[in-house]
């Protein structure tokens, strides 16, 4: 008798939607959006959209989202998990972006203001430009020749998942402790999970799957809890 896996690993296309993509776990998503984003710009809550958008002809590409979701306040938030690498990324991001601005047009008169627009990637690869530095999150904003920012309402924040390798006493923020419960604890506890099984399964024997051993950060321990329970 082989024990189901109890854990989601968040970097597949079920797992990372299960988490995060369904009304019951939104509480999650906004918890995770908020360690990412400026302190000026919190959410309260999201309301989940179409994750499809089609062009305004039908001969032109559509765009298909991970998550596509609209705050309180009417700003777009788009989330993307990205497991394997793409050289393209960054073009599909700008691609992507485009899709909730020409949503908001409006028919007739119109001011054309807009909302504030952000793409999220959590990449479980890291950019060649990015591989010298040690930074996990990229914030990108257009800015003029001066450094100054342009434009503040669009936004492209990058997560090189590969480069955290924090250990449990070098947690320092909530961002830290978000990442080490949210990811790669129950990603390492999925492996490990999967080789014990196929391991019993190569070898013949009925095999009994002990829990694995896995980081736990006390000073947040709910997430984790919720991430389980979810499945």
């Amino acid at each position: 008798m082989y024990l189901k896996e109890k854990y989601i690993n968040p970097f597949t296309d079920f797992g990372f939607k299960k988490l995060f993509g369904s009304e019951p776990n939104k509480g999650l998503l906004i918890d995770f959006l908020n360690q990412i984003l400026p302190e000026y710009h919190q959410i309260k809550d999201l309301t989940y959209n179409k994750n499809e958008l089609f062009s305004a002809s039908e001969q032109d590409r559509k765009a298909i989202f991970d998550l596509y979701c609209t705050s309180e306040n009417g700003d777009k938030f788009i989330v993307e998990m990205q497991k394997a690498k793409q050289n393209f990324f960054k073009d599909r991001s700008i691609f992507y972006s485009t899709f909730p601005i020409q949503e908001q047009a409006q028919k007739g008169t119109w001011n054309f203001q807009l909302t504030a627009v952000y793409l999220v990637g959590i990449l479980d690869f890291i950019f060649d430009e990015d591989s010298s530095d040690n930074d996990v999150r990229h914030i990108v904003k257009l800015k003029d020749q001066h450094c100054r920012v342009f434009y503040d309402k669009l936004t492209f924040i990058y997560l090189e998942m590969p480069k955290f390798n924090k250990s449990e006493a070098e947690l320092s923020t909530s961002f830290d402790k978000w990442l080490c419960e949210a990811f790669w604890n129950l990603i390492s506890s999925a492996k490990i999970t999967r080789t014990c099984i196929r391991r019993g399964i190569q070898s013949g024997r009925n095999s009994k799957v002990h829990k694995s051993r896995t980081r736990t950060v006390r000073s947040k321990p709910e997430i984790l809890q919720r991430l389980r329970e979810c499945y």
